[in-house]
């Protein structure tokens, strides 16, 4: 089993939060299309001829792309991979890219999942964030996607956003949970260096939300999810039983992948990569038949530190087995040991063989993690 990921650099214009490699678009898709069926060709072996599970449409805005193009990367990637029948595969869109026709384009071409990026239901928050679509075009966008025939339909919202407050954030709770999607991500804002946001910040022009308005929206969001019958599957993800992300899941269970397009990151188990964040340069590299990529090979440690990092994330939480076998004693009484205090202080609990976060872990939870990297000898 295993995934592919393509990274679609393109946007209109740049959100203020966003630190996702980017770059503007000017329409014509066609030299990045082409260079990134070279790098599949290029790239063929590197998941070892395992059976594709899950294809995921990611950006920047793939909604850029034309249903066509997008039809013409899933038949290259058919022809390459072995690709299950029963594959999950999805597609980001922006709301206001999104149309009857080409959403039944979209279905017809093998997209089976839609993740559509609402963010918020209030025009002020949306315009804070320089996003370029408005609520009224986020509820018209959902309707329409729900009346295209896609099923299996997640949504992002973002919340501890300056000015929003617990009263507007549960009015997008309880809207975004009224068009009956299946899955919702909610990221809480981050400001990163290198956003718009971090230099407004740095000028004074923003600040952060307080910790207890963070820490009321957050349970705001667990109440609202838990009884609208989603289950809160990983620390930012929701979603109905039957309809986890099977390819983020899968991230976080170490499945391999392989990462396709300019900024990817691919990892087979053993070694993880990710390509130049150049679009130019990496079309350059790929038609010379040499991408440029840096690469990291993954020792006990690295290994025995992802697996915590990316467990402790989600409601399967640290398998005490899994840790004993792969990582021996070592690395299973380092756990142990270590999560006593957490478990005392309320933030993490054992259940049989397996260590999660509780909820009010889940509000510190990078600061947990962070105590649970083994350093370097």
């Amino acid at each position: 089993m295993a995934g592919i990921y393509l990274h679609i650099p393109f946007c209109r214009q740049q959100c203020h939060y966003c630190d996702f490699y980017r770059v503007v678009s000017h329409g014509d898709n066609s030299l990045f299309i082409d260079a990134l069926k070279k790098e599949m060709i290029i790239r063929k072996d590197y998941l070892a001829g395992s059976n594709v599970s899950t294809v995921y449409f990611g950006g920047g805005t793939p909604s850029l792309l034309k249903a066509e193009e997008t039809a013409s990367i899933l038949d290259h990637i058919r022809n390459l991979f072995r690709v299950d029948s029963e594959a999950e595969i999805t597609l980001e869109v922006n709301p206001d890219d999104v149309s009857h026709k080409y959403m039944k384009d979209l279905h017809r071409a093998g997209v089976n999942r839609i993740s559509i990026g609402i963010q918020s239901f209030r025009d002020e928050d949306l315009k804070l964030m320089n996003r370029r679509h408005t609520a009224d075009q986020g509820r018209e966008a959902l309707d329409i996607i729900r009346k295209s025939g896609f099923d299996n339909v997640s949504a992002d919202l973002i919340y501890g956003i300056p000015g929003m407050g617990t009263e507007n954030w549960a009015a997008n709770i309880d809207e975004i949970l009224s068009f009956d999607i299946r899955h919702l991500s909610a990221y809480h804002l981050s400001i990163e260096p290198g956003t718009v946001f971090f230099r407004m910040k740095e000028k004074g022009q923003i600040s952060e939300v307080d910790e207890d308005e963070s820490t009321a929206e957050f349970n705001l969001l667990l109440d609202k999810t838990g009884k609208a019958g989603f289950i809160n599957y990983e620390i930012s993800n929701f979603g109905k039983p039957g309809y986890f992300s099977i390819h983020n899941t899968n991230y976080w269970k170490q499945v391999p992948y392989l990462g396709l397009g300019p900024s990817a990151h691919s990892y087979n188990g053993y070694s993880r990569q990710w390509n130049i964040s150049d679009v130019k340069n990496y079309i350059r590299s790929v038609n010379a038949g040499k991408p440029l990529f840096e690469k990291e090979e993954l020792d006990i440690r690295t290994k025995f530190n992802e697996y915590v990092m990316t467990s402790l994330r989600t409601m399967w939480g640290i398998d005490l087995l899994y840790v004993e076998r792969i990582f021996e004693k070592e690395g299973y009484d380092y756990v142990v040991n270590l999560s006593g205090k957490f478990i005392d202080y309320g933030l993490m609990r054992q259940d049989n063989n397996n260590l999660f976060l509780t909820s009010q872990g889940m509000m510190i939870s990078d600061n947990i993690i962070s105590e649970f990297i083994m350093p370097s000898p």
